[in-house]
Order: C-alpha cells, then structure tokens, then sequence
C-alpha cells in the first residue's frame, strides 16, 4: 500500500475546510431585513413623540379653556346691593340655580331698570313686592291662599328669598318679590333666584309700613338703586 505524504494531506485538508462563498441573494435578504426594521423602529418612534406632543398641547388648550372659563365665571357679579329708601339689602344671587333669570335681572341692573321702581304691595308675614304699581293680580290671589297651605313639606320659599313670576313678562313689567316668612304655596308662582344675605331688618321695616285695603303701602318706598358686586 502506497503511503501518502504529510504534505498531500495538507492540502487535501485545505481543499475540504476552504472558505464558504456567500450568495448575493443572502445579501440583499439581511439588506432587506435591516432597513425594515430600522424603518420600524423609526416610525415607532415617530408616532409616539408625535403623540406625546399632541398630547401635551391639548393639555395645554384645556388649561388655557379653563383658565379663560374661570376668568369668565370670575367676572359675573354673584350679589346685588339694592338701594332702597329704608335702607341697604344685599342679596347673593343664585345663577347656578336660575341662570336665565339672574342673567336678565343682571342686564336690566344695568339698565338702570330697578332705578326708582317702588314697593308697590306690602303683605305683612308673607311678602313684599316691587314693580309696576298700576299693574294688577299677581299677590292679589295670593293673600286669599298664601296662609291656608302650612302642612306644605316643601320651604323653598322660605323668608328672605328674592325672586320673580313665573308668568311669562318682558323688561317692562320684570318684578322683585322678597318672602318675609316660609311661604311654600308660591312655589307654583316664583322662580327663586337670590337670597338676602345682609339686610334682613330693613326688609322687615319695610314689611312693618302702614298700608291701605290692597296692601299699598301709605308713604312711598321704593329701590333708589341696585349695585352689582363680585364681592362683598
């Protein structure tokens, strides 16, 4: 048997174990991979840095809303100092309660529409009424009734309170009633807007005045003006 040199089976060896050629197409697949997922990554984090900025600038709009809301809430007057000939009642609004209604006594407030309106109809231990002295109705019905419905749960209407009819009006004929005592029954007539909060004995000297057979009092009270105040 013939004996193979050392130096053939080095090369035999190095003909077995050469080097690997890679194919082009390989190539390109890897390529391939790499750029999607580098374009992955990118829009990942694209988007979420795009959302981080919407993010905080719609929380930025909100804040701005509801500063400019509370700047807005800040500015409407929440009391109403009325100027009376027997003295000063303040009154606290209530807007959350009846906006409508404390929005269009504040606009005729500075229409300098309660200017000079006199209490026109004083009913001891039930309420005093301001407006329109030739109109008629509204309380006259009420003196017959207003005292017969005691057993009444409700006390909306307790002493105190401001507020207007219920019955449809313009500007012209806007009127103020003040309750003096609890007076459930008008819940169907009044639509309570306010609460006197300092003033309570002038109202009560105004109930006290002499009046006539309709309830008109004998001697001349009237709002000489009403003053709006954020703060009192």
């Amino acid at each position: 048997m013939a004996r193979i040199k050392p130096q053939a089976l080095l090369q035999q060896s190095r003909k077995k174990k050469g080097p690997s050629h890679i194919s082009i197409a390989t190539i390109v697949l890897y390529g391939f991979i790499v750029v999607v997922m580098a374009f992955f990554l990118f829009a990942t984090y694209r988007h979420w840095s795009q959302r981080s900025r919407i993010q905080a600038e719609e929380g930025s709009i909100l804040e701005d809303s509801n500063a400019f809301a509370d700047i807005k809430k800040s500015d409407i007057p929440r009391y109403a100092i009325l100027e009376t000939s027997k003295g000063l009642i303040t009154v606290e609004l209530y807007k959350e309660v009846s906006p409508e209604v404390v929005d269009e006594f504040i606009d005729l407030c500075q229409k300098g529409h309660f200017k000079g309106m006199p209490f026109h109809r004083v009913i001891k231990n039930f309420v005093i009424q301001g407006g329109d002295s030739e109109r008629h109705g509204d309380t006259e019905d009420w003196t017959l009734t207003g005292k017969h419905n005691s057993q009444l749960e409700s006390l909306k209407h307790e002493a105190f309170m401001l507020g207007t009819s219920k019955v449809k009006h313009d500007e012209e004929v806007f009127e103020l009633f003040i309750t003096t005592a609890p007076i459930p029954d008008l819940n169907e007539k009044l639509i309570v807007f306010g609460r006197v909060i300092v003033g309570e004995d002038v109202v009560q000297e105004i109930e006290e005045v002499d009046t006539d057979e309709l309830y008109r009092p004998k001697s001349p009270i009237e709002i000489i003006n009403v003053t709006l105040k954020r703060k009192v």
